[in-house]
């Protein structure tokens, strides 16, 4: 376990290096829900959002577009990531290197609780995901709200293009998680949250959001 988190960082890097330039150019072409997410936040001025798998910074340069006023924080595991999170959000935000299923936010980004927490298509990517999942709902502040927007079963698209997708994505280590629902439920359970869960448009993305 202890050789888990260096060992995927490696794996991101390596993935990473070369497809960071052109990633948001090529993911706005599936990635979809993850606008829907940002929308749906309702940040106030001064409320902090963080990002988990903040990658290029993409989702966080949007939060800070549309609701200004709020503190932005990003966590990614790859270091090549980061490199263009930080030219993204130049000093428009606080960002640090760390593994999603255990980080000290405190010492990382100088706060302990977060008004708004962001997954999006991370779960798929991180392999201990349900400890990630666990560990960003125990970031939240009193009232906070953790938003998910990952793949789903994709069970309303015609089988070819279901299986064609399915190949691609595990080209790149992505593993659709068909029991985030499941997870998020014990979670809230566990953390005395409210769970919600909500399928997107042919099942193709899924999206959680887990309130303190």
């Amino acid at each position: 376990m202890a050789t888990a988190a260096p060992s995927h960082a490696a794996l991101m890097d390596r993935i990473y290096r070369w497809q960071r330039p052109i990633y948001d150019l090529t993911r706005k072409y599936y990635l979809f829900g993850r606008d829907r997410l940002i929308d749906e936040l309702d940040a106030k001025p001064g409320m902090a959002v963080l990002e988990i798998g903040c990658g290029t910074g993409r989702n966080l340069a949007r939060v800070g577009r549309i609701w200004r006023g709020v503190k932005l924080f990003g966590l990614d595991i790859s270091s090549e990531m980061l490199r263009g999170a930080r030219r993204t959000l130049g000093t428009g935000g606080t960002l640090a290197l760390g593994d999603a299923t255990r980080f000290d936010a405190g010492a990382l980004l100088g706060r302990e609780g977060f008004e708004r927490v962001m997954l999006s298509y991370a779960v798929s990517m991180i392999p201990d995901w349900q400890a990630a999942l666990a560990q960003a709902a125990s970031t939240l502040a009193p009232g906070g709200r953790l938003h998910v927007v990952d793949f789903g079963d994709c069970a309303g698209l015609p089988s070819p293009l279901r299986k064609a997708l399915l190949a691609w994505l595990a080209k790149f280590h992505v593993t659709p998680r068909q029991d985030l629902a499941t997870v998020a439920a014990r979670v809230a359970r566990e953390q005395s949250l409210v769970a919600e869960h909500q399928r997107g448009p042919f099942g193709y993305y899924q999206m959680v959001r887990l309130s303190r």
